[in-house]
């Protein structure tokens, strides 16, 4: 008898046993390579945020009700404005321990007899920005013209496409990276396309920015901090000695988020604790329980020559091929169900999602199914044990 393909044999004739098997681990798999992808997703929405940000701080003015309208803008996408004297600028700027600073303006469009899509419209200053332009360099982008546009990766238009503001045809010049934000809905143009699109919503009947001009009011202002210098201190500072706005550290802003993730992030590694456990459990009683379903066959390997090492070394060999076979289904099941869905997991879940790249997710699949393999060898090994130690005599006897 050929003991190499006897497990395989030994599969196929118990071909009920060894699918429910499969699509145990299959599903528990699945399980483990989900959690693990949604939660790896979450830390990267969460990184590709604060990078994207790109400010260790962010000025708004004393109406914007400082983190709250400002996460409404930047983290729950919702489309709005708010707006200050640019004579704050130099105020700011003035103060000590800031390396740079640039201001941003905030245009709100909306969908109905102006606008292709409601989206927030951010213009920035690119002679002192230092959020935006480097995403735009990144992403292969050209310096913006007048009614250029850089657009988020969610905006449903390619480079060299056109949106319309206020009945002004604006051109895609660039395609912002994927950031698994909200940030990703929004457009960015440089001030002289905001002052455009103004001039155009005012003789388009919008006069709810008629007395609106870069040249005068900005929305917020960003600012990166001297190396060595404590941002908490720079945010205490212009709260102090510039009345009217508010300073915002970017990371006391994304704290809500933060700790919502970390939640989050908590309640899967438990529940793939917990998936390990049951993956172990029931593999070990369902070999277990094949001790007593296999004794007399067993006996029969054994009188026919087959050493105990041998008899292990099947039991182990199949339990192998189901674990592979169930880590591969369930890895591959996952990445169907996920990425097609990642946008519906994004909304729901109402925090900042981005997805692994290919080589990440290939390493995660491939520690799936080494772990899978190992669970099941570990939950093999006893019963490989019991059958390899069977008195073959006795069996017999009994005619089991």
């Amino acid at each position: 008898m050929n003991i190499h393909i006897l497990p395989i044999k030994n599969l196929i004739r118990s071909v009920g046993r060894t699918t429910a098997l499969t699509i145990v681990v299959a599903l528990l798999s699945l399980s483990m390579l989900g959690g693990g992808l949604i939660a790896r997703s979450l830390e990267r929405g969460l990184d590709s945020l604060e990078t994207r940000l790109g400010a260790d701080i962010i000025v708004v003015p004393d109406e914007a009700k400082s983190k709250k309208d400002l996460e409404s803008i930047l983290l729950d996408g919702v489309p709005g404005y708010f707006y200050m004297d640019r004579d704050y600028f130099g105020k700011v700027a003035a103060r000590e321990g800031i390396e740079r600073i640039s201001a941003q303006y905030y245009l709100a469009s909306t969908k109905s007899g102006c606008c292709s899509m409601p989206v927030q419209i951010i213009g920035f200053d690119p002679e002192t920005d230092f959020t935006v332009t480097p995403w735009i360099k990144h992403s292969g982008g050209k310096d913006l013209g007048l009614y250029d546009i850089v657009a988020g990766y969610n905006i449903n238009k390619t480079m060299g496409g056109t949106i319309k503001f206020f009945d002004v045809e604006c051109t895609v010049s660039s395609k912002l990276d994927r950031t698994g934000t909200e940030l990703d809905n929004a457009v960015y143009a440089n001030f002289d396309t905001i002052r455009a699109l103004i001039e155009a919503s005012k003789t388009n009947s919008f006069k709810f920015f008629s007395e609106q001009n870069p040249d005068d009011i900005i929305s917020s202002m960003l600012i990166d901090v001297e190396d060595g210098v404590s941002i908490d201190d720079v945010v205490a500072d212009i709260n102090i000695h510039v009345k009217g706005v508010e300073a915002v550290a970017t990371k006391s802003m994304l704290s809500g988020v933060s700790d919502s993730l970390k939640g989050v992030s908590r309640i899967i590694r438990l529940f793939i604790i917990v998936i390990w456990i049951l993956l172990l459990l029931i593999l070990l009683v369902v070999f277990s329980t094949m001790i007593h379903q296999r004794k007399k066959e067993c006996a029969i390997l054994r009188v026919l020559g087959t050493s105990r090492v041998m008899l292990a070394r099947v039991i182990l060999t199949e339990s192998a091929l189901i674990s592979l076979a169930g880590g591969v289904m369930g890895s591959l099941l996952s990445l169907l169900l996920i990425y097609p869905f990642s946008g519906l997991l994004e909304e729901e879940l109402g925090l900042p999602f981005l997805l692994p790249g290919p080589a990440q997710v290939a390493v995660m699949v491939l520690m799936v199914v080494i772990l899978t393999l190992l669970v099941g060898a570990l939950a093999s090994s006893y019963a490989a044990l019991k059958l390899s130690r069977v008195d073959t005599g006795l069996i017999l006897r009994e005619g089991n």
